[in-house]
């Protein structure tokens, strides 16, 4: 049996990072290390009660560390309210949380954590599932991660598909674009999961019929029904994309992903300011063009039931 895959996931809660965070608590072939995050979905203060929430309503006491509150260089971009809610899980409520943030900020979390998997000889993968501000500020202030996180997985950017936040960009890279580019230059092996799949995996409130009646089933049927009339509203069908759950899922499971090796970077100002490109001077990076659509929503599901009837 393979051991499972130690994770750090850098995130922006979000209702699609719940979903992420909630499986990645429960799947076996996932150790979850601790959450990094960052603005995005909602400002940052408000991502760090968040993610405690999720741990809390997990019954796990799993690191958080706050992270970034803006962008490298470019202007802050609103907060998408209208997609996640003002609080980032629509209309859902969790009670506040009793446990205080880890004292590190997100640079040193990563970098020490990263470190000390190593010396453990069981490398650490990040899961980045917003902006990259997060990574790159820990490039920069421990450069040494480079050669210490055995991987990235990237939400992010979109090669083929439409963007969805200008036609060539997608939003996690468009928030920092700048933080994009680095981490994609960076010599660490690095897997993208962007639009060009991730719209191809769809999650429906009827899905979550199956799951055990309690606290996460309530939480998640009132989440996923406000991030579901969005998707009604805005791409025309009653669900949701499986963004985050998507990368997520793929790093316990590679073979959910059908991927393309080529040289990539990222746009960091102008029209297309955020747009993820093949370029014959970037560094290679693992691109997924494919994906197991049922297979990532099954391992979602079957991760979110094992939380049973709380």
């Amino acid at each position: 049996m393979t051991a499972p895959v130690p994770i750090v996931i850098d995130t922006d809660p979000g209702i699609d990072d719940a979903l992420a965070i909630l499986a990645a608590m429960a799947d076996p072939g996932l150790t979850l290390l601790g959450l990094t995050t960052v603005f995005g979905n909602v400002p940052v203060e408000t991502a760090t009660r968040n993610a405690l929430q999720l741990t809390a309503l997990a019954g796990q006491e799993t690191p958080v560390a706050e992270g970034a509150a803006r962008p490298l260089l470019r202007a802050p971009a609103p907060h998408p309210d209208f997609v996640h809610g003002r609080e980032g899980f629509g209309e859902a409520v969790l009670p506040p949380p009793e446990r205080a943030p880890d004292p590190r900020n997100a640079a040193s979390f990563l970098a020490e954590t990263a470190r000390d998997a190593r010396d453990r000889g069981t490398p650490l993968t990040i899961v980045a599932v917003g902006p990259l501000t997060n990574l790159a500020t820990a490039l920069t202030e421990h450069p040494e991660m480079a050669q210490t996180v055995g991987r990235v997985v990237v939400m992010g950017g979109t090669l083929r598909h439409p963007g969805n936040v200008t036609p060539t960009a997608e939003a996690n890279f468009w928030q920092d674009p700048h933080a994009a580019a680095q981490v994609l230059a960076a010599s660490w092996p690095v897997t993208v999961v962007g639009l060009d799949v991730t719209e191809c995996v769809r999650l429906y409130p009827e899905d979550l019929d199956a799951l055990p009646q309690g606290r996460v089933h309530r939480f998640l049927r009132e989440a996923v029904g406000y991030y579901a009339r969005f998707h009604l509203e805005s791409h025309g069908f009653l669900g949701c994309y499986l963004h985050d759950p998507a990368a997520v899922c793929a790093t316990a499971d590679p073979s959910l992903l059908e991927t393309w090796r080529t040289q990539a970077t990222v746009i960091v100002e102008g029209p297309e300011e955020g747009r993820l490109q093949a370029s014959s001077s970037g560094q290679p990076v693992d691109v997924a063009l494919a994906a197991d659509a049922p297979g990532i929503r099954a391992r979602l599901l079957t991760a979110l039931k094992t939380y049973g009837d709380t």
